[in-house]
């Protein structure tokens, strides 16, 4: 299994990016998907999860303002990210499989600036 991550970039506060993330591989429809983001001189956090049949969740911070999606027909999961702020800049990497953390995808930049 391999994950692809792309759609990173430099947005200014309060614009809009979408995160994708491209999975190779069997099993995808089963698998349980997230994103997570780790940003300079901070551990990686969990982000967003979605699983297979499409529920969601997502750190506190970033409620109301990201939205977690999947298409199995695409074998694909997005992460639509709205009214970023300045604190959403990180490395944002993708994870999937039976439990997050099973496979990452390498990182893309985010990066909220003026």
């Amino acid at each position: 299994v391999q994950l692809q991550a792309s759609g990173g970039g430099l947005v200014q506060p309060g614009g809009s990016l979408r995160l994708s993330c491209a999975v190779s591989g069997s099993g995808f429809g089963t698998a349980v998907m997230g994103w997570y983001r780790q940003a300079p001189g901070k551990q990686r956090e969990w982000v967003a999860v979605i699983n297979s049949g499409g529920s969601t969740n997502y750190v506190d911070s970033v409620k109301g303002r990201f939205t977690i999606s999947r298409d199995n027909a695409k074998n694909t999961m997005y992460l639509q990210m709205n009214s970023l702020k300045p604190e959403d800049t990180a490395v944002y990497y993708c994870s999937a499989g039976r439990y997050l953390g099973d496979y990452w995808g390498q990182g893309t930049q985010v990066t909220v600036s003026s």
